[in-house]
């Protein structure tokens, strides 16, 4: 009788343990090809499963593009010996007497060192009085102030030099040399000048982003295409914000991949196949080649495109799935680009779950044989 009872309780452990596998599942890092195929909408679902040819890639892998405004690139150049509210200047009056208006005895010349000129762009000068200095040129206020005292001294003479940066500056902030407060100066007019003024961009230009605030106004452009189109080479104007950062763009890679993390984009465009390189590649134990996803919503224009419909109005849920076991699908997969906020996901090939199956159900009969063992069965 006893050789009996031990059958049973092996048996009766290993049937407990199949229950228990069916009741809770093996564990995997999320749903298999078959499930996700499920959730189209075609199977009632609320995504659109594509698979990926070469027409897809093509549609799909538009990018926003960045780039300034035509407010930015029909701006002319600021001129450097512009004065304008803030801006510090030196004047030199000479005059043509021993005992003049504003020289000391013995003395023909008088300095006026650091006058501001004020808020509403004024200055002060004696017995010239309150004269506008801004939007003239340091020529221009010369003359102005030559006018001025003329019918108070006879033949006078003035300069006038603008201490430059006090009033026309701009901004510069994040990933360059020297953040800080620039003056706008002859060398230093446009924004590649004013970067190169401020130490360089210290970040990797693949991922550099450079964004201008205008008052009201925004824009952004990659570093690169600043030095490979001039026409980016925008004017600066006072009060310019300038910002250098890295991209921000990120996706998210989940399933049998080397990680599984929200990974930052290395370059300005970057592709699946350049994406799941990044995060080590498929993990050749786990993954599915045949199952990889690409999920995302889509705008209206290009899921009508894809689709070949013409009635989508709404951004949609697209689940684009590439074949990675064809050379097309290798091909598609390196044309397909990846945007900002998109996920990858891998599926487990099929033959894991029956690997974990049977990992579970050796384990279970072994447990059950120790059981047996230590109840003396």
């Amino acid at each position: 009788m006893k050789p009996v009872t031990s059958r049973w309780t092996r048996s009766l452990v290993l049937l407990l343990a199949i229950a228990g596998l069916s009741g809770c599942g093996l564990p995997r890092s999320g749903p298999n090809k078959r499930e996700l195929f499920k959730s189209s909408v075609e199977q009632k679902g609320d995504a659109f499963v594509v698979a990926v040819d070469a027409d897809v890639a093509r549609a799909a892998s538009v990018t926003p593009e960045l780039g300034f405004t035509n407010g930015f690139l029909g701006a002319g150049v600021v001129g450097s010996d512009d004065i304008r509210p803030g801006d510090v200047l030196g004047l030199t009056i000479w005059e043509n007497v021993d005992n003049g208006l504003l020289a000391d005895q013995g003395v023909n010349s008088t300095a006026l060192n650091e006058v501001q000129v004020d808020g509403e762009g004024y200055i002060f000068v004696p017995y010239a009085g309150r004269i506008r200095a801004a939007g003239n040129t340091p020529e221009g206020l010369r003359r102005i102030i030559t006018t001025k005292l003329d019918s108070q001294t006879p033949d006078p003479q003035v300069t006038v030099a603008r201490i430059a940066g006090d009033g026309a500056t701009v901004s510069v902030m994040g990933g360059v040399g020297g953040q800080g407060v620039y003056p706008i100066e002859r060398p230093t007019r446009t924004l590649s000048a004013m970067l190169a003024k401020a130490g360089g961009v210290v970040i990797e230009p693949e991922i550099a982003q450079v964004t201008i605030t205008r008052g009201s106004h925004t824009g952004t452009i990659w570093l690169k295409d600043l030095y490979s189109n001039p026409r980016m080479d925008v004017a600066l104007r006072p009060g310019d914000v300038i910002l250098v950062e890295e991209d921000q763009r990120a996706f998210t890679a989940m399933g049998a991949m080397g990680g599984q993390n929200r990974v930052q984009f290395e370059n300005q465009h970057l592709s699946v196949v350049e994406a799941i390189a990044q995060v080590g590649g498929l993990s050749t134990n786990l993954a599915d080649p045949t199952g990889v996803f690409v999920l995302r919503d889509e705008t209206p224009d290009i899921a009508n495109t894809v689709l070949r419909r013409s009635d989508i109005t709404e951004p949609v849920r697209m689940a684009y799935v590439l074949d990675l076991t064809q050379p097309s699908g290798i091909f598609n997969a390196r044309d397909f680009m990846i945007r900002d906020n998109d996920t990858i996901y891998v599926t487990e090939a099929p033959y894991v779950q029956w690997s974990k199956t049977l990992a579970a159900l050796t384990g279970t009969a072994n447990s059950a044989n120790a059981l047996n063992r230590a109840t003396g069965n």
